[in-house]
């Protein structure tokens, strides 16, 4: 029995080889008869007869389809004894995925499952893999995507491929969202002379985004304050002095907080001449040394 493989949509000739001795030949599709001679017998106007010579007898069967498959039978009298030679149609269908999972929001440590269901003719082959710089190869070659403890790295798209060499793969993503208290990276002291302009900058990484607050020692600086502005971004607070006085140098403390926590950390805006310690949380000028936000006990072991 031969083969005929085409693809979904495509036409599939069925060719039947015949000599001057036939004197009847038909096709069938298991039990009914297609064409009989010249003559259909079939009502599906997708079937056409392509020749009917001393040599050849063959049909077509045109957008074929996955009932379709099947056998095939040319049956062909001859003066002597009837024969039958067959056909076997295989329809091939390019990946089609049905079912994957919505995008997704997680705490970090928490554990993802991700499904990803596709259809074709022969079954596809499903990977997953992480859309990151960082990602390596496949992360998975099954249906399903299990991360357990997953990482604030591990966030970002994921995308299920589903592919059978019938027709150029076919890709779908998932979105995972996994959000995290804030970290706060950058905080630097700053050095200032007065009636110049004066920057504090606290960067924060969260994910939702961090809410940020400023304080100078124990007191909330509230926007709009003469003289001070705070821009708050997704990422970053800046808080600018316009105009920086005496007054303004000392200890700033910058809170970065979303749902899941909060963090803080401390800088110190001063002038010309002052010499900070960023370990001790000290500065001085003048040879006079001002503790800022130091714990009594310390301050005590000092004297």
């Amino acid at each position: 029995m031969d083969n005929v493989t085409v693809r979904q949509g495509e036409s599939a000739t069925l060719r039947c080889s015949v000599d001057n001795r036939v004197t009847r030949v038909a096709w069938l599709n298991r039990s009914s008869i297609l064409y009989a001679g010249n003559d259909k017998w079939c009502l599906d106007p997708r079937v056409v007869l392509l020749a009917n010579t001393k040599t050849q007898y063959s049909i077509q069967i045109q957008d074929v389809d996955v009932y379709d498959e099947g056998p095939y039978t040319c049956s062909v009298q001859t003066d002597n004894h009837p024969k039958t030679s067959r056909v076997h149609l295989i329809v091939q269908v390019s990946p089609k995925i049905t079912e994957i999972s919505s995008d997704i929001s997680i705490n970090e440590g928490g554990n993802v499952s991700l499904t990803c269901i596709a259809t074709g003719r022969p079954d596809p082959t499903i990977t997953w893999r992480h859309i990151s710089p960082k990602a390596v190869g496949f992360i998975s070659e099954d249906e399903y995507l299990e991360i357990t403890g997953i990482t604030r790295e591990q966030s970002g798209e994921y995308e299920c491929s589903a592919s059978n060499d019938v027709a150029a793969p076919v890709v779908q993503r998932v979105k995972v969202t996994v959000n995290y208290p804030p970290y706060i990276s950058d905080a630097k002291s700053t050095g200032v002379p007065v009636g110049q302009k004066g920057i504090l900058l606290c960067e924060a990484s969260a994910v939702p985004s961090a809410d940020f607050q400023w304080y100078k020692d124990d007191k909330r600086l509230a926007e709009g304050q003469k003289g001070l502005k705070v821009e708050n971004k997704a990422f970053f607070s800046r808080l600018t002095f316009f105009n920086v006085s005496e007054q303004d140098y000392g200890n700033y403390t910058c809170v970065a907080s979303n749902q899941l926590g909060n963090t803080n950390a401390s800088m110190i805006l001063y002038g010309p001449g002052a010499v900070h310690d960023g370990n001790s949380g000290a500065w001085r000028r003048g040879g006079c040394v001002w503790l800022l936000a130091l714990p009594l006990a310390q301050l005590a072991r000092q004297f």
